[in-house]
């Protein structure tokens, strides 16, 4: 039995999201406009603390940072989550467009795919798992992964989509059990049972699954 540990998600850029409140036009080249209400995305590596680098929609610049950092400016945490978990599929791509990273982790430390597969939103799964070095099977606080959410709730398409993608059904979570034991439908678990009994499997966990023949 292999006892590497997982390997960590990639470490994501660092994105913020609020909602402007004033117009803005811009008066050189480096700069962006943008209309009150738009969402700013802003990430690291500004010039200054009175501009901040940032993208709307297709366009990126500088935005002066009194228009979008303010105690009167709406700071939307953790957007891609959001988007996930209610399965707002136009919002998810308006996100990762802008850049916010697909690996970001949430305060339970799960990922959007993890709520998007616990909500069952087949759709914003099937975006999320088509971004690039995306980490198909990171675990949260308690050890789950996507695979564990959409186990446990029975989200057959979702799981489905997740091992197609790579996503090890053999990680055990904290209370050591295998997304195979959260599944409450056959067809679940028959899909689990098939994929663990498979002998390649995703690199970034170890295989801890034991079956009843390794007890023979």
């Amino acid at each position: 039995m292999s006892t590497l540990p997982p390997k960590p998600a990639p470490k994501p850029g660092r994105v913020k999201v609020y909602r402007a409140l004033y117009d803005y036009t811009a008066r050189s080249e480096t700069e962006m406009s943008f209309l009150e209400g738009d969402l700013i995305y802003v990430t690291d590596g500004g010039p200054n603390e009175d501009w901040l680098q940032a993208r709307c929609g297709k366009n990126k610049g500088l935005v002066p940072a009194n228009y979008v950092v303010s105690e009167n400016v709406e700071q939307l945490s953790n957007p891609l989550h959001e988007a996930a978990r209610r399965g707002n599929i136009e919002f998810l791509q308006a996100c990762i467009e802008n850049q916010v990273s697909v690996n970001s982790l949430d305060k339970s430390g799960s990922t959007a795919l993890y709520w998007a597969c616990h909500g069952g939103h087949t759709a914003v799964t099937q975006v999320l798992l088509n971004v690039p070095n995306i980490s198909v099977s990171s675990q949260n606080k308690i050890g789950e992964t996507a695979l564990h959410a959409a186990s446990w709730r029975g989200h057959l398409e979702c799981v489905r989509l997740l091992l197609a993608a790579g996503a090890n059904p053999k990680i055990r979570n904290q209370e050591r059990q295998l997304p195979i034991d959260l599944a409450k439908d056959a067809d679940t678990a028959a899909q689990l049972d098939a994929a663990m009994k498979v002998d390649t499997c995703n690199s970034e966990a170890p295989n801890e699954y034991e079956s009843e023949s390794d007890h023979d």
